[in-house]
């Protein structure tokens, strides 16, 4: 398994400027830098969305992690707060295989090795120190913890957590919700491995750029 970077990209396509794709716009985010991207795009046809994680992965240098539905294809699994990391799903007659469906924007209730001691990446999103102590119970081998900030991607979406809810937690964690260059180091001042980050990076004019800043700062 590789070592987990300080800087985490999720996608969101519907932020990006006009005229912009977010395949290419990923592929410059890695050319400056990026090791680790987490593919949401929720609402896309499940075999379009299983085309483009299928494209990131060919990206020299990217891990792909697929946010809440399964893919063959993607490095890892990025659950919600309340789902269970793969490597805990009870075992049973069906459990051991992920079956993509591309009917349905939805994948079956089976696990697939990869997600389960294969060497994927499993991430949760928490929102309280008691869901971060959860997930590192469960073995996740990482979490996101928001919101750090007040966000323009979420609006209304908060209060922001306490500095303090970012350290001492047995899992590395990521400080998502606001994140900016400005309060980048802040997040890893206050015990946050690393930041995820979405909106500042989706939103930029020139996302390759906003990533590399990122990385100066939280390197």
């Amino acid at each position: 398994m590789t070592a987990l970077p300080r800087l985490i990209l999720l996608t969101d396509r519907s932020q990006l400027r006009l005229g912009r794709g977010l395949a290419r716009t990923i592929t410059e985010c890695v050319d400056a830098g990026l090791t680790h991207v987490v593919v949401r795009e929720h609402d896309l046809p499940a075999p379009a969305r299983h085309a483009l994680v299928g494209a990131l992965v060919g990206v020299p240098g990217l891990t792909v992690i697929s946010s809440r539905i399964p893919d063959p294809a993607a490095h890892g699994l990025h659950l919600p707060a309340h789902a269970h990391p793969a490597g805990h799903f009870p075992t049973g007659s069906n459990a051991g295989l992920w079956s993509l469906n591309t009917r349905q924007n939805t994948c079956e209730a089976t696990i697939t090795p990869r997600y389960s001691g294969g060497g994927g990446l499993v991430g949760r999103s928490c929102h309280t120190a008691a869901e971060v102590r959860r997930a590192a119970d469960d073995g996740a081998d990482y979490v996101t913890l928001s919101p750090f900030a007040t966000t323009p991607s979420k609006p209304g979406y908060g209060p922001p957590l306490a500095a303090g809810a970012y350290a001492g937690h047995g899992v590395p964690v990521y400080a998502l919700g606001g994140i900016t260059s400005d309060n980048a180091a802040a997040a890893r001042d206050a015990g946050a491995h690393g930041v995820a980050v979405m909106g500042e990076i989706m939103r930029a004019g020139d996302p390759a750029a906003t990533v590399a800043r990122l990385l100066e700062v939280v390197g």
